[in-house]
């Protein structure tokens, strides 16, 4: 039993005496700290002391600085969009079409064009040309975009036949780059029907759409008629039978009724 409470006793002793020498280490390393900073300030340098009242170097007192600005203000970064981007197919899917295409007055949402089209090509090898272009966040709209991915070539001996079938009318450029075209190709002739009117209380688009219907465009609204037929034509429907929606009849007569005072 003597020999386990010696024992003991050494232990407690040994303990005693590193917790002194590290006393004694961690006194002789904060004076010398303390020695660092008044010397440094003899000799003009900037020194700063951190929350703790620990002398740090200029750069980690930036950083230090920094992570102090920001802590509870984090704001995410703005978020960056995809590259601009146009898409064309065959047929498109139900929701699109029936999303992009309903004719209501206010357009929330719905930040991009689908362009359905027929082209009728007399003496043309490619014969009768159909499908569809959709523009995102586009820098080339879909209906500039139709000439140089559909019908990028013109042949003047061929008459030409297009018809289309657009979620909302061409916007004051597209009407002015149309007409170019227009001018350019003369065999071909150009139907436009629109699910909507596009910003039709603006004056230059106004001027535009008239413009348009003057160099020989013609320019129509989509009855309920014309919703079911592009359903049948370009969409990938399932044999599912397109039922117009509640209001479809009475927003026709709405933007015909605009679309007759544009081009009166």
């Amino acid at each position: 039993m003597a020999e386990k409470s010696s024992s003991g006793v050494s232990s407690r002793l040994a303990m005693r005496r590193k917790e002194r020498v590290a006393e004694k280490k961690t006194e002789t390393e904060v004076k010398k700290e303390e020695q660092n900073v008044e010397k440094s300030a003899e000799d003009g340098e900037q020194v700063e002391v951190n929350g703790a009242g620990e002398a740090v170097a200029n750069g980690d007192a930036e950083v230090t600085k920094g992570a102090a600005g920001n802590a509870g203000q984090d704001k995410p970064e703005p978020m960056e969009l995809p590259p601009f981007e146009t898409f064309t197919g065959d047929r498109m899917d139900p929701f699109s079409f029936k999303f992009q295409f309903k004719n209501v007055e206010y357009s929330s949402g719905r930040n991009k064009t689908l362009l359905c089209y027929l082209v009728d090509q007399s003496q043309g090898v490619d014969g009768l040309l159909r499908g569809f272009v959709e523009d995102e966040h586009a820098g080339a709209h879909a209906e500039l975009a139709f000439f140089h991915l559909v019908l990028p070539q013109y042949d003047p001996s061929v008459n030409y036949k297009a018809t289309w079938y657009v979620s909302s009318s061409p916007c004051a450029s597209c009407c002015a780059k149309l007409i170019e075209i227009l001018q350019e190709r003369k065999t071909l002739q150009l139907t436009i029907f629109s699910a909507r009117l596009l910003d039709f209380e603006e004056p230059d688009i106004r001027a535009g759409l008239k413009a348009l219907a003057g160099a020989g465009c013609k320019l129509r609204m989509m009855k309920p008629l014309d919703f079911s037929y592009s359903w049948d034509t370009f969409v990938e429907h399932e044999d599912q039978k397109f039922t117009p929606w509640e209001d479809c009849q009475e927003n026709y007569e709405f933007y015909q009724e605009k679309l007759a005072d544009i081009l009166e």
